[in-house]
């Protein structure tokens, strides 16, 4: 189907003239809201690319350690199994000896939901534990965005320094 020339000035006037009826009907006080508006979508535009671009860890996640280490006394026969995930990665399992740690670096995610569980498995007792869970380390973690498990024969002990150990809860 072929355009004529006529069809095409037609067009135009058309949308000349949609606009300017339009121009009748808008009062200068609604075309000052419309701008303003404008305004501050661009203004809001601007200052995430700023923010996303000078401090990205507001926008990526912030950035924690965790490590957990085989805090138990005398138990070279029987290792220490742990397996870790989230629900985006599997960090998979590891058998650790007296004093091996399992470390990794994870980030948070922009909505806050991240989520480290550990399966824990010496002798006869297992027990699950939430290695790292975004509202209750967050703050706990300290400045230096470090968080430590000790697993003992007694429980597990928590550190954001591995100087000062808290027993968080026990194996049963």
């Amino acid at each position: 189907m072929e355009s004529s020339p006529a069809l095409i000035i037609d067009l135009t006037n058309l949308s000349a003239s949609l606009y300017s009826v339009f121009e009748i009907f808008i009062s200068p006080v609604t075309k000052m809201k419309v701008l303003t508006n404008i305004f501050l979508v661009v203004s809001l535009a601007i200052g995430i690319i700023f923010m996303s671009l000078y401090q990205p860890e507001y926008f990526y996640g912030l950035e924690y350690d965790v490590r957990v280490i085989n805090g138990f006394k005398n138990n070279s026969s029987l290792p220490l199994v742990i397996w870790c995930s989230s629900n985006n990665d599997d960090l998979g399992g590891r058998a650790l000896q007296e004093g091996d740690d399992f470390s990794w670096s994870l980030k948070t995610s922009f909505w806050g939901t991240t989520h480290f569980l550990c399966t824990m498995k010496w002798d006869a007792m297992r027990r699950k534990f939430d290695a790292f869970k975004v509202p209750r380390d967050l703050q706990r973690c300290s400045l230096f965005r470090k968080c430590s498990w000790s697993v003992r024969e007694d429980g597990f002990y928590f550190s954001n320094d591995e100087v000062n150990w808290k027993k968080d809860f026990s194996w049963l």
